[in-house]
């Protein structure tokens, strides 16, 4: 029987874009249908996720934003979503295939994520289609890998920092996001966002569910503090408002919690 911890690696190190696509959901496929054994196996590190020659990576700054008057506005907008997808995706398989202890119902949430998180990716892709344009047409940065990186060495920080924090920033901007796109009357793109916007609270809550069990493993009394200290040590405090209160209470955030987090706004 194949093993779920290669089947992630895999998937999370393929370069080709229609590969790693398949792999993605024929992780949670196998998974679900019991084809694949949950045993921790030696695997070779992955610094550097599998992604194709395109889109050419620039620094954030360096990522134009442009106005949705224009198809070419349009796309551009369409085009982050789809990297920022992407790279779900390999934050899901990374998820897998780096944390080898953790309980199996873990392994079924971010299989699930991945799978998700390809059928995401492959909406975009093909409303930029209709727009003659396509992944890797425009340039786009690395920041979600990169804390990735950051955050490989543990799992409570992984569960803190990328669910919680920058999937969860997604749940913050996609209504205002979704109302541009409504101004210019391009709903097909606002229908696609509604369906991102349901799974990725789902995905957060997976990230809030495994954060609360591994706090309860290692006895630590107090998640909410513990995830603050932990926002402020790998963001520096750098924490963005508005937020969406009740997509964060749906995803697991406590009210406390998010009057923590406002008053981290409140310094900027």
């Amino acid at each position: 029987m194949k093993n779920l911890h290669t089947a992630a690696y895999h998937c999370l190190t393929e370069q080709n874009l229609e590969q790693k696509l398949l792999l993605a959901t024929k992780l949670n496929d196998d998974l679900l249908a019991g084809n694949l054994a949950i045993k921790a196996i030696d695997l070779p590190p992955v610094e550097l996720a599998g992604r194709p020659e395109k889109p050419q990576l620039v620094h954030p700054r360096e990522v134009a934003k442009r106005k949705l008057g224009t198809d070419k506005g349009k796309a551009a907008a369409i085009h982050s979503f789809c990297h920022i997808e992407f790279n779900a995706i390999n934050l899901a398989c990374d998820a897998v295939y780096r944390f080898q202890d953790m309980p199996e119902q873990y392994y079924g949430d971010w299989s699930k994520v991945a799978a998700e998180e390809a059928y995401h990716f492959s909406l975009l892709q093909e409303r930029l289609q209709e727009l003659d344009y396509s992944y890797g047409d425009f340039p786009a940065h690395n920041g979600l890998w990169e804390l990735a990186q950051k955050t490989a060495g543990d799992v409570l920080d992984r569960m803190a920092l990328i669910p919680r924090v920058m999937e969860a920033r997604g749940l913050d901007v996609t209504p205002m996001i979704q109302k541009k796109f409504r101004n210019v009357g391009d709903q097909k793109t606002v229908d696609i966002l509604d369906i991102i916007l349901r799974d990725e609270i789902s995905h957060v809550q997976a990230g809030s569910r495994w954060f609360l069990y591994v706090c309860q493993q290692r006895g630590l009394d107090d998640p909410e503090q513990t995830y603050l200290e932990l926002v402020k040590k790998y963001m520096k405090g750098d924490v963005h408002c508005p937020m969406h209160f009740q997509a964060r209470l749906d995803a697991g955030f406590s009210e406390s919690e998010l009057e923590q987090l406002m008053l981290l706004c409140g310094r900027h």
